[in-house]
């Protein structure tokens, strides 16, 4: 996917806000890089996206001889939106202006593109991460959990997919159509190119300390919830739907071997015994289980809606035919008449011993389980309801 109008083969586009203390090294890093493209035939510019930035990084830059575009919505995905359209090259390197990438490691993710990749991601975990560079939380908790997310949900099949530094064709990028405002930029590019098929590959890269003395824009807490949030709308089926059914096998599997044993007794699977005090785990897990399945559905409704979010044919048919709002309402008043008729059943059993003592403590948990599993199921089709009429007026 490249773009035959544009005027130059790679474009080195930094994000830029307040960077003036360490834009200078970033822009020598980069002149170096656009000298070593050279070498293989690759002509190249320097583009700064401007963020709204209040001290002399402009200027730095204009002086350094690289082109300026001025970026007016605020956030690290809008900046590199901005500056992706103002590129002229075929291939878009992206890396930070605080100094701490080399765009020289950037040459080898130009030459796989020109190798006919769609995506080119630096990973740090295979490259070096120097010390200071990164926080613990972001090392070890952080990025791995996230990338492993990713990679669960999408199979990107990247080790690092929040790295800086990376390279991409433009009209990759634009077939992407990526709108994430803020940092969660980086994984809807990498959730996209997966969904969407894209040739993806990475490099070792080396992460050094940047070059500011003023704190870094990453705010990891923040960030990390709305990379989370991203997450949740974009991965449905393995997010809530998998779990979710296990959870209600689980929970019919101790109803259905309890129900089929003589009170107070236990039943067997292998060398597991099951009592009446499964009941309650049973209970809890099955109606977790039942409400992640509304919940997924939710989500699945709002990937098939919002039209910036690719789906595929089998989610859509998933959603209208399988998980459809009708199907929901049939299902959950299915559950509540069943619900009803067992509480009716353990009434009529303790009416013939005049109201005395009674043990139907199983059919008692399985009934009220199911009752409220059917209500929940109501309140989830009310909420999706609200859900698609925001969609649909946006």
């Amino acid at each position: 996917m490249t773009n035959e109008k544009a005027a130059l083969d790679v474009t080195i586009l930094m994000p830029c806000l307040n960077e003036a203390e360490s834009l200078p090294y970033s822009i020598r890093s980069a002149q170096s890089a656009l000298e070593e493209l050279k070498k293989h035939g690759l002509s190249g510019e320097i583009l700064i996206a401007d963020n709204g930035s209040t001290d002399s990084s402009r200027e730095i830059a204009a002086g350094m001889g690289c082109r300026v575009v001025t970026c007016t919505n605020r956030g690290y995905g809008n900046a590199v939106i901005c500056g992706v359209k103002a590129a002229n090259g075929v291939y878009i390197i992206m890396g930070d202006a605080d100094g701490s990438y080399d765009f020289l490691e950037a040459v080898p993710m130009a030459l796989k593109l020109k190798e006919g990749y769609d995506l080119c991601v630096g990973s740090r975990f295979k490259g070096k991460i120097m010390p200071g560079a990164m926080p613990w939380k972001n090392r070890y908790i952080g990025n791995p959990l996230l990338t492993g997310l990713l990679n669960l949900f999408f199979g990107s099949g990247l080790s690092d997919a929040h790295c800086g530094l990376r390279a991409f064709t433009k009209g990759a990028f634009d077939y992407m159509s990526l709108q994430s405002p803020g940092m969660e930029f980086a994984s809807e590019m990498v959730v996209k190119a997966a969904i969407l098929k894209l040739r993806r590959t990475e490099v070792p890269v080396t992460l050094s300390p940047d070059k500011r003395n003023s704190p870094s824009h990453l705010k990891p807490w923040e960030d990390g919830k709305r990379h989370v949030k991203f997450l949740l709308i974009y991965g449905p089926l393995r997010l809530f739907f998998i779990p979710s059914l296990a959870m209600i096998l689980f929970g019919c599997f101790i109803f259905t071997g309890l129900l089929l044993v003589p009170p107070h007794s236990f039943f067997r699977f292998g060398q597991l015994r099951f009592g009446d005090h499964w009941l309650i785990l049973a209970g809890g897990i099955f109606s977790i289980g039942f409400q992640g399945c509304i919940l997924g559905m939710i989500a699945l409704l709002y990937r098939v809606l919002n039209e910036s979010v690719p789906t595929s044919a089998f989610q859509r048919k998933l959603l209208w035919k399988v998980f459809s709002m009708q199907n929901i309402i049939f299902c959950g008043t299915a559950i509540i008449l069943l619900a009803l008729g067992i509480f009716g059943y353990i009434i009529r059993e303790w009416r013939m011993v005049n109201f005395g003592e009674l043990s139907k403590i199983r059919e008692m948990v399985i009934a009220t389980t199911l009752m409220v599993v059917g209500l929940q199921a109501f309140f989830g089709v009310l909420l999706a309801a609200v859900v698609a009429g925001e969609l649909k007026q946006d």
